[in-house]
């Protein structure tokens, strides 16, 4: 795929990966960027006036619906929007997990559903969700937000598959740790969102349907795709060791 003259809407753009995906897209000769946040406040300066900001929150319909008809020029949908609950899922309250699925899940579906319309009639349209390596295995610290990136990839193989007649191309990203405000708790080795923005367009270049744009995601793929048992001894390790 060429990114010179596209047109592309991220979601989440105001800081990490979304953030550093604006600036990327930038520097590749894109024709426009619809550049999306809850808070338009909290939008960086892009400097460039293919830069077009809109207010968005995924979760809420009629926003959704209104964006769709404002960016109707849409060739790529970045699907980047997402949160995160550091929450047990069994000794935590409800609120937090409805509210990552409502975000990383439904909050993604309904973008997709909205944009499916306007993709098809563009030229070369592409969808990319950014679930995370979490899709794959669950560390209970933070296991609505894995259940929900899990919901994510699997919506995205279903995507795939249903939406090949269109002509739209779906892709997975699924980032290991991220070095953005959302990773902040981690304390290991943790990739720049700046790399993590240039790996996963390298891969929509490649045309790559799952990309993991980062060492520490390839090697946790490459671990669960060997044996996911091991991968699953890993997190269970690192969840009992947090416990002490």
């Amino acid at each position: 795929m060429q990114w010179e003259n596209r047109i592309v809407l991220v979601t989440g753009a105001n800081r990490g990966i979304g953030k550093s995906l604006v600036e990327a897209l930038l520097s590749r000769g894109v024709k426009k960027i619809y550049a999306t946040s809850r808070n338009l406040g909290q939008m960086p300066v892009f400097n460039d006036k293919r830069v077009v900001n809109l207010e968005l929150d995924i979760t809420n319909q009629e926003q959704v619906l209104q964006i769709a008809k404002e960016a109707s020029d849409t060739e790529v949908l970045i699907n980047n929007a997402g949160v995160i609950s550091y929450s047990s899922l069994f000794e935590g309250p409800m609120e937090p997990i409805h509210n990552v699925m409502d975000t990383n899940y439904y909050g993604t579906l309904s973008m997709m559903r909205a944009f499916i319309p306007v993709l098809e009639k563009n030229d070369s349209p592409v969808i990319a969700n950014v679930a995370s390596m979490a899709s794959f295995v669950n560390l209970p610290s933070i296991g609505g937000y894995c259940a929900s990136k899990a919901a994510l990839f699997s919506l995205t193989q279903g995507a795939r598959i249903e939406l090949a007649p269109k002509g739209i191309a779906v892709h997975s990203v699924n980032p290991g740790p991220i070095d953005t405000d959302m990773g902040s708790k981690y304390d290991g080795e943790k990739t720049t969102p700046e790399e993590t923005a240039e790996n996963i367009l390298s891969g929509l270049e490649k045309d790559e349907a799952d990309i993991f744009p980062d060492r520490w995601g390839k090697g946790m793929f490459n671990l669960w795709n060997k044996n996911y048992r091991d991968l699953e001894n890993m997190m269970a390790e690192s969840f009992h060791a947090e416990k002490k």
